[in-house]
């Protein structure tokens, strides 16, 4: 019984991790993605800099979400 205890643990911490590690690998592919098209951009049209910046901004939301899912996932269990 307490074997089986210890395993649901183990499962709901990896879950927990799992949401928010893949929120944050993908996260950072956009933000690479979003960075340097935005330097380019930036090369051409400096006057752009404000909408970059919120740009690269934009994906840390996915982080922040996937932080409260890690915690709600910790919360029940």
């Amino acid at each position: 019984m307490e074997t089986t205890l210890g395993l649901e643990k183990i499962l709901i911490a990896f879950a927990a991790a799992l949401a928010l590690g893949l929120c944050a690998l993908a996260t950072a592919w956009a933000q690479s993605r979003i960075g340097a098209a935005g330097a380019g951009t930036l090369a051409e049209k400096p006057e752009l800099t404000a909408t970059i910046i919120i740009l690269v901004a934009i994906p840390e939301t996915m982080v922040i979400l996937g932080f409260v899912i890690a915690a709600m996932i910790l919360m029940r269990g």
